[in-house]
């Protein structure tokens, strides 16, 4: 309400919308003239903010910039069970990033024959921003945001430097790991990794590669498997390389280590007395696994925070930093000892 001589207070477009029931998006449209709204509603927002006098910053911005005060979110729809927890960890740092600064959050999905759901976002000016929680080899989804001309950020990596990226430093990472494998007496590693299109897995793997060249190892590409896809594929890799002996089973994820975990259990291969098991990605599933799994854990939900803080930068065009690497730890536990 107004203060007692008449003036609005410092109101924001949150403040109005909550006071009259309405959105922030339409609180927006009303006052930019932008946008599908009713007339009646345009009315209603434009005789109150009158009425009261309402002429914040935020309002004013609103105005001249047509701001939506949304920022768009976007989760692959191939993520299957196991990988959602990384999602969700994600979106909750997105999501107290974006409020702590007056943002909402719209969530939507994409896969990389389908951009509609995205290229819908965008056409109806629903959000000012969008930050793609995956990044791909060949990513239209990049090249769409490129094309169409909004701030978006990438959680992960590309090559372009032109794009706001937030990562964590997976070939370092996997380096260590595979680093101390080696140097703790595992002379036979098998490595099995997912999808060679997701920019991740290129780096892990290029980690783990690297590792043996440091080291001046030769690296027994038969006991590498990529493109683990399915639970049918690990468990007939698992077969394969537990044939050959080997010391140590390296997954690329916790999703893929999950599965090889599940088929050593099944066959009664006890970890680590029979075989050391590790991750370069640690989960809740790995957490309450016993023994402890051996992980390169990182911070996902402070992965998330700083993507939305970048994408606010770049919104408000303030000066945003372009690459941010978030830490990672490792983990070293009784799966590996």
């Amino acid at each position: 309400m107004a203060d007692k001589t008449g003036q609005g207070k410092n109101k924001t477009i949150s403040d109005v919308a909550n006071e009259l029931g309405l959105s922030k998006t339409t609180i927006s449209r009303a006052i930019s003239g932008k946008g599908r709204i009713g007339e009646s509603t345009r009315k209603r927002v434009l005789d109150y903010i009158q009425k009261y006098n309402y002429k914040p910053n935020v309002i004013a911005k609103g105005l001249a910039q047509s701001k939506t005060y949304n920022i768009g979110v976007v989760i692959p729809d191939d993520s299957n069970l196991v990988e959602l927890p990384f999602f969700h960890s994600c979106l909750m740092g997105i999501c107290e990033t974006a409020a702590g600064l007056d943002y909402d959050v719209i969530v939507t999905t994409v896969s990389e024959g389908d951009l509609s759901l995205i290229q819908r976002l965008i056409d109806n000016r629903k959000v000012d921003g969008v930050i793609l929680t995956r990044t791909l080899f060949h990513d239209s989804a990049v090249q769409y945001l490129k094309t169409a001309g909004i701030p978006f950020v990438v959680i992960g990596s590309v090559e372009d430097d032109e794009i706001i990226q937030v990562d964590s430093d997976h070939v370092s990472a996997c380096f260590e790991m595979t680093s101390i494998l080696l140097m703790s007496g595992c002379k036979s590693v098998a490595f099995l990794s997912g999808n060679q299109d997701h920019i991740v897995n290129q780096k892990r793997y290029e980690g783990f590669v690297k590792a043996y060249k440091d080291k001046k190892t030769t690296l027994d590409k038969s006991l590498v498997y990529l493109g683990m896809n399915s639970k049918g594929l690990v468990q007939r890799a698992v077969d394969a390389v537990l044939k050959r002996n080997v010391d140590c089973i390296l997954c690329s994820d916790d999703n893929i280590c999950s599965m090889v975990l599940a088929k050593l259990n099944e066959d009664g291969i006890i970890v680590p007395n029979d075989v050391k098991v590790a991750s370069f990605y640690n989960s809740a599933y790995l957490a309450n696994y016993n023994p402890p799994i051996t992980a390169v854990h990182i911070d996902v939900k402070n992965l998330g925070a700083m993507a939305g803080k970048r994408l606010i930068d770049a919104v408000s065009e303030n000066e945003t930093i372009m690459k941010t690497q978030v830490a990672y730890e490792l983990f070293l536990k009784k799966s590996t000892m």
